[in-house]
């Protein structure tokens, strides 16, 4: 005879609970990764494409130019985007900004299951 084994999840019940097993949509907490590694990224990511766009397109143009010796003839430009990116990277409200765009974008997909690259993908194939 076959045994019924219960399907156990190793995930807490917040994390597997929701409209798509993702979470619960409304849960605002934050996890390590999410503070460490994921809001981090979102305000790089918002800061080179919105903050400091004229830096890092001089030290884009500064890499392109120099190939092989950007390293050392970059060396002003790339001082001057660490130095944009630092300033907005320690700026409370920008960091309270990514964040609260952060779990927007959370809890819109754990209430529909589609990532923020996908409706990208769809709006663009429309």
């Amino acid at each position: 005879m076959a045994e019924f084994r219960e399907k156990k999840n190793i995930l807490h019940e917040k994390y597997t609970s929701g409209p798509h097993g993702l979470g619960d949509p409304e849960d605002k907490s934050l996890r390590r990764v999410e503070i460490d590694v994921m809001i981090p990224k979102k305000m790089r990511e918002i800061a080179r494409s919105e903050k400091c766009v004229d830096v890092v397109e001089k030290f884009t143009e500064c890499c392109k130019n120099n190939n092989i010796l950007m390293s050392f003839k970059c060396r002003k430009e790339n001082a001057a985007l660490k130095e944009c990116l630092t300033r907005w990277y320690q700026d409370e409200g920008f960091q309270n900004r990514c964040k609260n765009e952060y779990l927007e974008e959370r809890t819109e997909y754990r209430r529909t299951g589609i990532t923020q690259k996908q409706k990208q993908r769809l709006s663009t194939s429309m």
